[in-house]
């Protein structure tokens, strides 16, 4: 089963223990569930992981996507296919 190394609320690691044979540690020994994680808070349960916010690109790179696009468009206006304009950018 897994256990987490808890000293000072924190989860220090993550371990495989049977729960009963002797396994010396420096803090505590608490079975984990899955909001257990090393460097995660451990107040009487653990604290999830918090999520990454979504990714929002630059205004910079906007305009560098619709600036490709815009000369892809241009290639193809001029008949070039998507497999021939993939092969030249």
């Amino acid at each position: 089963m897994k256990y987490a190394i808890v000293k000072d609320s924190l989860v220090r690691n993550l371990v495989e223990w049977d729960g009963s044979s002797e396994y010396p540690v420096d803090g505590e020994l608490i079975q984990a569930d899955e909001n257990a994680w090393i460097g995660g808070e451990y107040n009487g349960s653990f604290v999830a992981r918090p999520t990454a916010p979504p990714y929002e690109p630059t205004a910079e790179e906007v305009q560098k996507a619709a600036d490709k696009e815009s000369g892809n468009q241009k290639l193809r206006d001029l008949g070039l296919t998507d497999a021939e304009i993939e092969a030249i950018t």
